[in-house]
């Protein structure tokens, strides 16, 4: 059996994937991690690390990149331009490029593959802007519904739509049963780089390091909303994000719970810095 490469837009894909899985095998590829990217800019060879291992091993994981490369150094680069290779082509035209792409996604392939309306299209460019200022984005539908001025339920098929199309990653309280027409507790975009390009200079730290946390987590583990905390990982793990001076206030009385923080190189305890997470994968 061939693995085929096409030019086709990811909704073409799903629209035909029925008929594709009989021809082809169809890959869902996640863009690049930071292990990944560090990987490519820096020549290294890193190997990714479990979960389980960031959580129980995470001196021994600063101690192995450490020796060969300061990951602050290169962390905030890589939210800004690093999660899609064709970064490699110049850093200059990434945003341009990337916008590029988020048009063609909005004003062509929606009301061409999804029967958006295209009257709501600037609309729906505003919704993703503010999900990249905001810490983070908890969406009224109803109020959100009557600004656009559409029927609720069609705007929470258009939020289902931009999660379709990776633009968005969504936050329930329990993913499973999950339909298309069920409110998201938090609204994110897909990856940080997008809201770099989106927002230019207005993003909000909090929400770009949840961000980053959802994107490298949900590729590989199931994660939702907490009742306490920011995120709920396999149905056992409890995280909160933060900067170096987070503390564990929130989830002091949880026993299975960690920091995940940015801006520190060592973590201690159960504090561990933020950017291990991007060596999942």
């Amino acid at each position: 059996m061939k693995v085929v490469f096409t030019g086709s837009s990811l909704l073409e894909i799903l629209n035909a994937r029925a008929d594709l899985s009989r021809r082809a095998i169809v890959y869902d590829i996640q863009g690049l991690s930071f292990r990944e990217y560090l990987n490519i800019t820096q020549k290294t060879d890193f190997q990714p690390f479990s979960l389980t291992d960031i959580l129980t091993k995470q001196k021994e994981i600063s101690d192995e990149i450490l020796e060969k490369v300061k990951p602050l150094q290169f962390f905030s680069d890589y939210l800004r331009h690093g999660y899609y290779p064709f970064f490699t082509e110049g850093i200059a035209k990434y945003p341009y490029r990337l916008e590029e792409i988020v048009n063609l996604i909005l004003e062509v392939e929606l009301p061409l593959l999804r029967n958006v309306e295209p009257a709501y299209i600037l609309k729906i460019k505003q919704l993703l802007q503010i999900v990249a200022e905001s810490v983070p984005f908890v969406p009224n539908i109803d109020s959100l519904a009557k600004r656009i001025n559409i029927h609720r339920n069609t705007l929470l098929s258009y939020l289902y739509y931009l999660q379709e199309t990776r633009l968005t990653n969504h936050l329930h309280k329990d993913i499973s049963g999950i339909n298309k027409l069920q409110k998201p507790d938090k609204v994110y975009l897909e990856n940080t780089n997008l809201a770099y390009t989106l927002a230019e200079n207005n993003t909000d730290i909090g929400n770009m390091r949840e961000t980053f946390f959802l994107n490298q987590l949900s590729h590989q583990h199931t994660v939702e909303y907490p009742n306490t905390g920011d995120f709920w990982v396999d149905k056992k793990i409890l995280f909160e994000i933060g900067g170096k001076s987070k503390t564990g206030k929130q989830i002091q009385s949880e026993s299975n719970a960690y920091i995940a923080a940015d801006n520190i190189e060592y973590g201690f305890g159960k504090k561990i810095p933020l950017w291990q997470f991007g060596f999942l994968y």
